[in-house]
């Protein structure tokens, strides 16, 4: 019996599992010649070493049990009991499903979510899993490892980063990258390898100097080392800088691990003091955490020798959390009563940077179209993320190339259908403005307006799409009809707070339904031109319009004319 199992006293739940497990296996080989139970022992020491419960480890043990032996489900729950069956039987559903990368089977998907959005130990426990298959993914034909470095890139790497754990998330997709890109793999070793060294002598250079100053400010260090950018998030980062190294400032970062949050604070005030940060380099991930639940404090400074070098500053408790994610939240979480576990483990789901799961569980009930509902995966799950922030200081969770109208829709379909306008930073944008993240976002809203067809054309996600395409039906909307024609008004204005607002009211006094607003502002002069479209109306109504807009405090001058 392994070492790190005797840790359990004797006739423990692993270790009756680990002799069950090696007996179910006995006869079995990996494709590299092992005795199967060497695959077991490796998930479940993983598993361990993420300090989850005793059950979750024996789950591990068993995890193929039920798929590649005579044994049963109902065998597993009489032996090991309710908990580590229900386990085992997630695990043994998870590992029947293929994800080819055409047409995939929908209800292989809904398998999928629903298993770990009932228990999260589930998809940890298959993350332990995929990561040993990952690291003998050598011993497996071409085309199986092609097959698998995809899952891996596209389901596993991003679920494990959703779930907090990033250090998993960037080995899995490093794991994978030479599978799927070998000839851009091999080009980063060609070009990379070298500057890596160099830039890793520097910061084993530099560490005794950062030790030195933080301990003339009396600060106390955990830890401080360096880390070097994974090869998968380096190349995708060189993609944008067009493969200029000379751009990537965080090829090798130093780390900062100290006692408590006030000191992460202090000690990127000294690092400042010594050296002088690039100007928007810094990023607060402290006061203001991914929705994942990442949390550090990043600088990048011209340190020493001139040389530009990043800093990641956080407590123990955030290294840990970085490293294991949500496994280190339920270590925290656990205490001696197996029911109180679970009631812990459950309520994890509430937290707020994991209010995604949830989602994720509504978007597989609101999508009965198969399509729909592996478009709504691609876009809205799997692609790379930005993260905008409302006018409340909550962090909103968005695909690349989102919209103010995709920002709406994700708050609440009435905010989606009420939309006229949006706030970027505190400026007015277009509609089809594409979000950066960090970007403020506030979304000015009109009483009893309705969705225009023409957002369906820059809309990025199903949701926000299969809402439009919901209130324009309702609405007895033809979305073929080809008639674009609308009334444009022009209004020059007193700059003044509440003008916009003024304005969308009244057309909604009227119930005209505002289909595009944009404003301008010329400070020098302190006026502002709002250019408001609308969709035909009478006569009767545009001349009541431009009454109660001239009404307006603040209004100078008012123009028409229609449009198609």
């Amino acid at each position: 019996m392994p070492k790190w199992l005797e840790i359990y006293n004797v006739a423990s739940l692993p270790q009756k599992a680990y002799i069950f497990a090696e007996e179910a296996h006995k006869d079995a080989k990996r494709a590299n010649g092992d005795p199967y139970i060497t695959h077991c022992l490796t998930v479940a020491e993983t598993v361990a070493n993420w300090r989850l419960d005793e059950s979750s480890i024996a789950a591990a043990l068993l995890h193929d049990v039920v798929e590649d032996t005579k044994y049963t489900h109902k065998e597993i729950e009489k032996m090991f009991g309710q908990e580590v069956a229900f386990l085992v039987d997630g695990l043994t559903k998870l590992d029947t499903i293929q994800y080819p990368k055409k047409d995939p089977n929908i209800e292989n998907l809904r398998k999928l979510i629903v298993s770990f959005s009932k228990d999260l130990r589930v998809i940890i426990i298959k993350l332990a899993d995929r990561l040993h298959n990952m690291q003998t993914l050598q011993y497996l034909p071409r085309e199986r490892q092609q097959a698998l470095a995809w899952e891996t890139t596209e389901i596993y790497a991003p679920l494990a980063y959703r779930l907090g754990m990033q250090k998993l998330s960037g080995e899995l997709e490093d794991l994978a990258f030479p599978y799927l890109y070998p000839e851009e793999y091999e080009w980063l070793i060609d070009n990379v390898t070298e500057l890596y060294e160099e830039r890793q002598a520097y910061g084993e250079k530099i560490k005794p100097t950062v030790a030195k100053l933080l301990e003339s400010h009396n600060i106390k260090t955990s830890q401080i080392d360096s880390r070097a950018k994974r090869y998968s998030s380096l190349y995708k980062k060189l993609l944008r800088y067009d493969m200029q190294l000379d751009k990537i400032y965080d090829l090798v970062a130093m780390r900062i691990i100290v006692n408590t949050v006030e000191e992460c604070y202090t000690v990127l005030g000294i690092i400042h003091q010594e050296w002088s940060p690039l100007p928007g380099r810094i990023k607060d991930y402290i006061a203001r955490p991914k929705p994942n639940g990442y949390r550090s404090l990043h600088t990048t400074v011209f340190c020493t020798d001139h040389k530009i070098t990043e800093f990641q500053i956080r407590t123990q408790e955030m290294h840990e959390e970085d490293e294991l994610g949500i496994a280190a939240h339920w270590a925290y979480q656990q205490i001696k009563s197996s029911k109180e576990h679970a009631r812990n483990w459950l309520g994890v789901r509430s937290r707020r940077e994991l209010l995604w799961i949830e989602q994720l569980r509504n978007w597989q009930k609101a999508f009965t179209n198969q399509k729909d509902f592996i478009e709504s995966l691609k876009i809205d799950f799997f692609k790379d993320r930005i993260f905008v922030i409302t006018p409340h200081n909550d962090v909103v969770d968005l695909p690349t190339g989102a919209t103010p109208i995709d920002f709406a829709y994700q708050i609440h379909s009435d905010v989606g259908n009420a939309c006229v306008g949006a706030k970027i930073n505190g400026k007015i944008v277009p509609l089809d403005y594409e979000l950066q993240s960090g970007d403020l976002v506030e979304i000015i809203t009109q009483r009893g307006r309705k969705p225009s067809k023409d957002w369906l054309r820059f809309a990025k996600t199903s949701l926000a799409k299969k809402q439009i395409r919901s209130a324009l039906q309702d609405k007895d909307h033809n979305l073929d009809k080809k008639d674009e024609s609308h009334i444009e008004f022009k209004i020059v204005n007193e700059d003044r707070p509440g003008y916009l607002k003024d304005i969308t009211a009244a057309f909604g006094d009227l119930k005209i339904n505002i289909t595009h607003l944009t404003s301008t502002t010329d400070h020098r002069h302190k006026f502002s031109s709002v250019t408001a479209k609308c969709e035909p109306i009478s006569k009767d109504r545009l001349e009541r319009a431009l009454v109660k807009i001239k009404k307006i405090p603040g209004t100078r001058e008012i123009s028409y004319k229609f449009n198609r």
